[in-house]
This record gives C-alpha cells, structure tokens and sequence, in this order.
C-alpha cells in the first residue's frame, strides 16, 4: 500500500493472532480511550485477537465553534440528515479499509476481521461494512447513527447482508438521541442486513451489562 496507515494503539495477543478488530474511537477522543476494555471483555486467549484503536485525524468541528480535535467528519448541524459529513465520512472509510487489508496482508482473512465502532466511529464501521466487498466477522456499531440512511438501499453490497451486525445504545443518550440510532437499524434490516438491537439504561457511554453482551458476540461470531 503506496499511503501510509493512520496511527493505531495496537494490543497484540501472547500468541501468534488468528483475529482482528478494529475500534474506532468517538469524537475528541483517540485511540487510548477504547483501549482499557480490551481485559473487562474476559476473552479467551484461544481466539488470539489483535487490536487496533485507530486515532481519527484531527480537523476543525463546525458545531464545535471550528475547534481542531480528532474526528472521523466534520459534524455542521445536528440535523438528522445531514449530521456526518459525507467527504470526511468516505475519507475515514478509506483509512479504515486500508487497515483492513493491512491486516489481511498480515495473515488475518477478512472472515477474523470485526469492525467496531462509538458514536462517530459506529458511523464509520456501519458505512464502510455495507459497502465492502470482502466478507468481515462481525460489525459492533454502539451508540451511534448512519451516514445518509437514504443511500444506503443504492450503495450496499450483498457481501455483508448476513455478517452479524451488534447495535445498542444508552436509553437516556443525549449526544446520539436512540431514536437515530433506531433508525439506522430499521434502514439496515429494512435493506436485509442481520442486525441485532439493544438498549441500555445508561446516556453516551459503555456499560458493564453491555461489555459483557460484546464479549459474548465476539466470541459467538469468532467461535
């Protein structure tokens, strides 16, 4: 690959990886943020999985009042439409997708690999799934919207319809209202992805009851 990878935390297992995945972060945070959950999620060395947290770059953030931080998109309204902007959208997709085939070159098939994703980061794993033309594991989009729902029924690819999609969100979230997060599941199954929904009493954030329903669908979809 001729352009360089964006930057990554990564955490490797003891042994040799047979499985990857790849969380992206929310906005302001960076790839450390994630990070400390990899030993709350219990799994067993067996599976052998490699993490990478991603650092999205850092661009100025319109309803932010322009200030630089790290961000997959610009966000210019809190419209339901047009949250994400789509040009930062498809840039990140891109980056993530050359760390997938990074990791592809690496010895890890498409089939180990999960892309996982909060908030900002859900949007990126739930536009590029839908649109890649390679078999992944599974995808985790947690607390978290789509891209442009409408394009979706135009765009999507039949390569991941029956990937098994996590979505859940916080029922009190005031960042991400669960109603957009609600209606990107909707468009997904209505487009006939295998999508799961589940809500938490929690707001923008990770629980515990939700990190042990991740760990079990990690381990179900990398058994």
């Amino acid at each position: 690959m001729s352009e360089s990878l964006i930057p990554c935390v990564e955490i490797n297992p003891s042994q040799e990886a047979k499985a990857c995945i790849i969380w992206m972060h929310g906005l302001g945070d960076s790839g450390h943020g994630f990070a400390p959950i990899v030993p709350e999620l219990k799994l067993p060395e067996a599976l052998a999985i490699r993490f990478l947290f991603p650092h999205a770059p850092e661009r100025p953030v319109t309803i932010n009042g322009g200030m630089r931080m790290r961000a997959w998109y610009d966000i210019k309204s809190l419209d339901f439409n047009s949250r994400a902007d789509l040009e930062g959208v498809l840039v990140s997709a891109k980056q993530v997708e050359q760390l997938i085939e990074s990791q592809i070159a690496k010895g890890i098939p498409a089939e180990r690999i999960i892309l996982a994703g909060f908030s900002q980061g859900g949007v990126i794993a739930l536009h590029l799934a839908a649109r890649y033309q390679k078999k992944l594991a599974g995808v985790m989009a947690l607390s978290t919207y789509m891209c442009e729902p409408d394009s979706l029924a135009s765009e999507a690819v039949d390569t991941n319809r029956e990937t098994p999609i996590m979505m859940a969100h916080g029922e009190q979230d005031e960042v991400v209202p669960m109603f957009l997060g609600n209606a990107a599941y909707k468009v997904l199954k209505e487009n006939g992805f295998n999508v799961t929904w589940t809500t938490y009493t929690m707001q923008h954030n990770v629980c515990m009851k939700e990190l042990d329903d991740i760990s079990a669908f990690i381990q179900r979809t990398l058994a």
